[in-house]
């Protein structure tokens, strides 16, 4: 027994450790301690280029926290501390653990059919499919419900839920399913999702904002600060200083964890970092490497339209945050303007480069003109030697391969957005070309 005893102490004397090290900044004012970027060893000569490359993407503010203490804070134009933002998608991992204390309360079970708590014919589907669909599902993006119906993708309408695949089956980033999720938890404990979000997570953390209803979309709405108190909750696994929050270990686990084997890069509303296999929006095709290859294995970050960031990083408590307009990558999921974030900040925190750094953090190879309606060209490719193109529908089907081209036609493809993963010597690059008519 001894040794079994001498484990459990060491695991509760490690989690309480952790805890310990990490600053909470008060409830009330805004008191925040920080950290100076020199005494941690960083080039801070780096951090005017990293500011300068977030401020020609229309970035409205940036924070970088070590240990829960502000290392950078930077405030563009006439936003400040104050200003507040949209989440957009990034706030599907607040719901996340929302959810994760609806069940941790008794309120709802994860295997419970969503059927429950909306009724019976809330979708198109026969009632056997979907009585399949669970709370589960609808945080894994696994309802099996049809993500291409209509104009609107958002829509939570009964005509707009239809059947594509059995719950499970086919993981498809899916708005509607989700949004719903807000409806499970205010029938489930019978109060407003605002009013059941401020008791759980607001009261307890000093995060301000608002879920506002914009068209079929629950978006939250906060300042800067707020979100990196999201930050310090999440890095701190569910519990605020010495207050809890979410309690379930097991449900953290698996919010944080791959929660499924179609897409392994996504847990609960969650992004994953550390796989060796994405999917993304709009796409069936799965993609090899990681989410964002020059930021740490064990990040998991919330990724919202249009830039919103918020990234953690467990193994050197460190918390990224990003509000802003759209910085050119018009992706609903910004992975690649989250890795060309990390490619700036690694050069602050003096963390060099690896072999493959010229392929994976090349922000300058580019495809030209985009949309297109015939050809396009590849760009910066500086002396990174080419050895074949490969274009995927959003299917995953492969549509056209090419051999060391630095001119694509693609007039006989059907006008669509496509895929494009580039070959090089030393790896290779994934671009989204959008052929138009």
């Amino acid at each position: 027994m001894k040794p079994l005893l001498l484990l459990i102490l060491c695991l509760f004397l490690a989690g309480k450790s952790f805890s310990q090290n990490l600053y909470f900044p008060p409830l009330v004012g805004k008191t925040w301690d920080t950290l100076s970027a020199k005494d941690l060893g960083w080039c801070t000569e780096k951090v005017d280029t990293l500011y300068n490359f977030l401020g020609s993407t229309q970035t409205k503010s940036f924070m970088v926290l070590v240990d829960g203490k502000i290392v950078l804070e930077k405030y563009f134009g006439s936003f400040n501390q104050d200003s507040s933002w949209y989440w957009a998608s990034a706030g599907k991992t607040l719901t996340a653990m929302v959810v994760g204390i609806a069940q941790q309360e008794g309120f709802l079970n994860l295997n419970d059919s969503t059927s429950k708590y909306l009724g019976p014919g809330w979708t198109s589907l026969s009632p056997e499919k979907e009585g399949l669909i669970s709370i589960r599902n609808q945080l894994t993006m696994t309802s099996g419900l049809d993500d291409g119906i209509g104009i609107n993708k958002d829509c939570t309408l009964k005509s707009c839920l239809q059947y594509k695949a059995n719950a499970g089956e086919r993981w498809a980033y899916h708005n509607a399913p989700y949004t719903l999720l807000d409806q499970v938890v205010s029938n489930a404990t019978q109060q407003t999702y605002q009013q059941y979000f401020n008791n759980s997570i607001r009261n307890k953390t000093a995060i301000s904002g608002l879920w506002l209803k914009i068209d079929y979309n629950n978006v939250f709405f906060s300042n800067t600060r707020s979100m990196a108190r999201y930050g310090l909750l999440l890095l701190n696994r569910g519990k605020w200083d010495q207050t809890d929050v979410l309690t379930d270990t097991n449900y953290f686990n698996q919010m944080t964890k791959p929660s499924q084997n179609l897409n392994r890069a996504y847990g609960y509303l969650t992004w994953l970092n550390g796989s060796s296999n994405y999917m993304l929006p709009g796409t069936q095709l799965v993609f090899n490497g990681m989410l964002a290859p020059n930021a740490p294995a064990d990040m998991y970050a919330a990724l919202g339209k249009n830039g919103q960031i918020l990234m953690v990083v467990p193994s050197k408590k460190l918390l990224v945050i990003r509000m802003g307009n759209d910085p050119d990558d018009g992706s609903l999921v910004p992975t690649t303007y989250a890795n060309n974030i990390w490619v700036q900040l690694n050069k602050v925190m003096c963390n060099g480069s690896n072999a493959l750094s010229d392929i994976r953090d090349n922000v300058s190879i580019q495809l030209f003109p985009n949309p297109t309606e015939a050809s396009f060209s590849i760009e910066g490719l500086d002396n990174n030697h080419l050895k074949s193109i490969q274009i995927y529908d959003t299917q995953g089907r492969l549509v056209q391969t090419e051999t060391n081209s630095k001119c694509i036609d693609i007039s006989k493809l059907a006008a669509a957005t496509y895929y494009v993963e580039i070959s090089l010597e030393k790896g290779k690059v994934m671009r989204k070309i959008v052929k138009a008519q």
